[in-house]
């Protein structure tokens, strides 16, 4: 597939702060087209986005250096010339040089590698979630443990994710309670467009019984209702009342958001075990501790996963937490592991965590995300495609998430167009296949 052309362009994302849009034209015509997202909760472990330094322009949020790094150093180098997804990905990789993406920004190679798949798929015929379901049936991935090359096991045939609907936000995506993302999960729906239907219809009913209470309705970062709670029970307390008016009690259950590395506040004196504090609620916890609280909620409500229970350098402590509580729910890494396939190694060898996070952007590349998705599945661990508090109307991930198989997907409340656009999106996959 030879490159022809490479464009980029400033946008906004749905906090409105400064993107890229990025447009890959090859040699028979065939047009991709991506934007980036952004988050607010990020790990630290991320890749790095390059952003500006003026100050005076968009409060240095800005990313037309970002821009002109693809349409001056990554331009140079890849038009006129051939690549597959793999070659481009390593290119970009080998340009960068660095180990965070830090020197041409984790933003510009995410949005060239992901505009070159959905060009590529347009010149092969194919829909895009075909073109990741070949390149994830194809890939070599190395065993974490015995460091072996293996070919993953699954096949080039699609399943549909879970939906986890962030119904009501928290954290660093609103200011109403101390735990980021309360989400149900149609894990009883028979289709993904009833599992739609009955996330849309608890949502609905969510906000009479918030209007009913008189507390707000305004919505978070990910569409998600924003109420001023003094507890995280009470939110809990809120969405099982309306799972229970929508009638789906015994169909919906209850997947968390924690944040933990956003809560914790330093180490105790005896350096081994962590120290996390919910200020709405003024505790306080150590690692033994917030295992504890974890457990209690679980005995008390229906829920199946937990996301980023404990910080992302607290391994002793997630070593702990999964032998506690890995047979019973879901603990997925996402500050934890980061897409990282250096983090994720650490951590199947450890014996941490279940399940992980996917996000793009937080590797840089295609070829990379892919790595790490197989590696988590030849361990065993749910595949969780996520998006971004910073979102654009790009549906990709919604692509992504039935190409690789993966168990769920994250997207957002039912709310809002640039969370809308991947339900949207799958609803259309699931009618063409």
């Amino acid at each position: 597939m030879k490159i022809t052309n490479l464009k980029a362009r400033e946008i906004l994302d749905s906090r409105g702060n400064p993107t890229i849009s990025v447009e890959l034209t090859l040699e028979d015509g065939s047009l991709g087209i991506a934007s980036v997202p952004s988050g607010a909760s990020t790990g630290k472990y991320e890749a790095v986005e390059l952003r500006d330094v003026d100050l005076d322009r968009y409060g240095g949020k800005g990313v037309s250096i970002a821009i002109a790094k693809i349409e001056g150093e990554i331009a140079h180098q890849l038009v006129g010339q051939d690549y597959d997804q793999t070659s481009l990905d390593h290119k970009l990789i080998t340009l960068d040089g660095t180990p965070n993406k830090s020197h041409l920004g984790a933003n510009a190679i995410l949005g060239v590698s992901l505009a070159f798949a959905h060009a590529t798929a347009r010149a092969e015929g194919v829909e895009l979630f075909e073109y990741f379901g070949k390149l994830t049936s194809a890939q070599a991935v190395r065993d974490p443990i015995s460091g072996s090359l293996e070919i993953g096991s699954r096949t080039a045939s699609h399943s549909f994710p879970v939906p986890m609907f962030n119904i009501l936000n928290g954290g660093r995506h609103a200011d109403s309670v101390d735990l980021q993302e309360f989400m149900v999960v149609p894990t009883g729906a028979p289709n993904f467009k009833e599992a739609l239907r009955f996330g849309e219809e608890i949502y609905q009913a969510l906000k009479k019984i918030l209007t009913a209470k008189g507390l707000d309705t305004d919505i978070g970062d990910e569409g998600g209702f924003a109420p001023n709670l003094e507890k995280s029970t009470q939110a809990l307390d809120l969405i099982v009342e309306a799972i229970e008016q929508a009638g789906y009690t015994d169909k919906v259950s209850i997947a968390l958001d924690v944040a933990a590395s956003e809560l914790r506040v330093g180490d105790l004196p005896d350096g081994k075990t962590g120290h996390y504090e919910l200020k709405k609620e003024k505790e306080e916890f150590t690692t033994e501790g917030l295992i504890n609280y974890y457990r209690d909620l679980i005995t008390k409500y229906p829920i199946i996963s937990i996301e980023d229970g404990l910080a992302e350098d607290d391994w002793q402590g997630w070593q702990e937490l999964t032998k506690q509580l890995g047979s019973q729910i879901n603990l997925v890494g996402d500050d934890l592991f980061v897409t990282n396939p250096i983090r994720l190694k650490q951590g199947i060898e450890q014996k941490v965590a279940n399940a992980i996070i996917i996000k793009p952007n937080q590797i840089g590349t295609i070829t990379e995300t892919l790595e790490v998705i197989k590696m988590a599945q030849t361990a065993g661990y749910k595949i969780i495609v996520s998006h971004r508090s910073g979102e654009t109307e790009d549906t990709t991930i919604a692509d992504l998430a039935v190409g690789v198989q993966a168990d769920f997907i994250k997207a957002g409340a039912p709310a809002r167009s640039e969370r809308l656009a991947k339900y949207n999106r799958l609803l259309k996959i699931e009618d063409q296949l």
